[in-house]
C-alpha cells in the first residue's frame, strides 16, 4: 500500500468513527440496570473503573510485575537473621546446621506486610535421615505470628495438625500433597491479616488460603491466633503490617523463588467494613 493508500485508509477510518452516535462512541456497559448491593455500581456499570494491568510472568510461578521480591536465587538481601543470612548455592538458600551457625536462626524479611499473596518453593533434605518433626520442619510465619508448616510429609507420619500444609497446631491441609524429600515443592499462599478494634478487640481473625503442589489444602480457614507449642493459639493486638518469616527447625530445608504481593482491602472488602476493619 502506496503513502497516498495508508493516509486515505486513516482518514476515512476518522470519519467513520466521527459519524457514529455518541452512545457507541462511549465505554462498553450499561447505565439504566439494577444497582448491586452496595449501591454504588449498577449491573454492567459503563463507569466502574477497568482493574489495573499487571503483567504475568513468562513462566509458571514467576513474579508478576508488582510483586515483591525476597528470594530471586541469588540475593538474600531482602532478609535478615540474628547470625546472618542462610548460605545461597545453585539458586538456593539452605538452613545451615546450628553447629555451623551457633544457634537457631530464622530469616525475617526486612519489609513489612499485612495482607498478602505469597509464592515459595522449598525442598526438604533427600536421604531424609529423621522422622516426624524432626524431618525437613520449617515454616512460613506470616506477621511473624501465624504459621503454615513446612515439612517433609512424604511417608512420614506425624500429628495432622504438624504436616506439610498445616496451619500449625489448628488445622490439618485437606489432603497431603507432599512431594517426595528432594523435589521442589511449591506453595502459594493467600494470607488475610486479622483486624482489631482501637481497645485491640478482635474484630476479624486472620484467614489463609493455601496450594500445595498446586493442590488446595486451607480454604480460606480462619486462624486461631499467634503460633505456639502443644497450646491454644490467641490473639494480641498488634500493628497492621509486620515481617515474614522463615523458620529455622534444624533441618537443612532449602528455599528459591519467594515473592509477595501486597493486597489492598479490596481483594477482602467483601468481609470488610467501610473502615477497613
Amino acid at each position: 500500500m502506496t503513502t497516498t493508500h495508508k493516509m486515505a485508509a486513516i482518514m476515512t477510518g476518522l470519519i467513520a468513527a466521527a459519524a457514529l452516535p455518541a452512545a457507541a462512541q462511549e465505554k462498553p456497559g450499561f447505565r439504566d440496570t439494577p444497582m448491586l448491593p452496595g449501591g454504588q455500581w449498577r449491573v454492567h456499570d459503563a463507569d466502574r473503573p477497568a482493574p489495573v494491568a499487571v503483567a504475568p510472568a513468562a513462566t509458571p510461578g514467576g513474579a508478576p510485575a508488582d510483586a515483591v521480591i525476597l528470594f530471586d536465587g541469588r540475593s538474600t538481601d531482602a532478609w535478615q537473621g540474628a547470625r546472618g543470612a542462610w548460605p545461597v548455592a545453585n539458586g538456593a538458600m539452605t538452613i545451615p546446621s546450628r553447629a555451623k551457625s551457633g544457634g537457631e536462626n530464622n530469616l525475617v524479611s526486612k519489609q513489612s506486610f499485612g495482607d498478602v499473596q505469597l509464592h515459595l518453593e522449598f525442598r526438604s533434605p533427600n536421604p531424609p535421615t529423621k522422622t516426624s518433626q524432626d524431618r525437613g520442619n520449617s515454616g512460613i510465619w506470616f506477621m511473624q505470628r501465624y504459621e503454615v508448616q513446612i515439612l517433609d510429609g512424604y511417608q512420614n507420619p506425624t500429628y495432622a495438625d504438624g504436616t506439610v500444609g498445616a496451619v500449625y497446631g489448628w488445622k490439618p491441609p485437606l489432603v497431603n500433597a507432599a512431594r517426595r524429600p528432594g523435589e521442589w515443592q511449591s506453595y502459594d499462599i493467600v494470607f488475610e491479616r486479622p483486624r482489631f478494634a482501637a481497645d485491640g478487640a478482635l474484630l476479624r481473625p486472620a484467614y489463609v488460603t493455601a496450594f500445595l503442589n498446586g493442590v488446595l489444602v486451607q480454604n480460606h480457614q480462619a486462624m486461631l491466633g499467634t503460633t505456639i507449642w502443644r497450646q491454644v493459639a490467641s490473639y494480641k493486638a498488634h500493628p497492621d503490617a509486620a515481617p515474614i518469616q522463615l523458620q529455622d527447625h534444624d533441618s537443612p530445608v532449602s528455599f528459591r523463588n519467594i515473592w509477595v504481593r501486597p493486597l489492598t482491602d479490596a481483594a477482602i472488602a467483601q468481609d470488610l467494613g467501610k473502615d477497613g476493619k
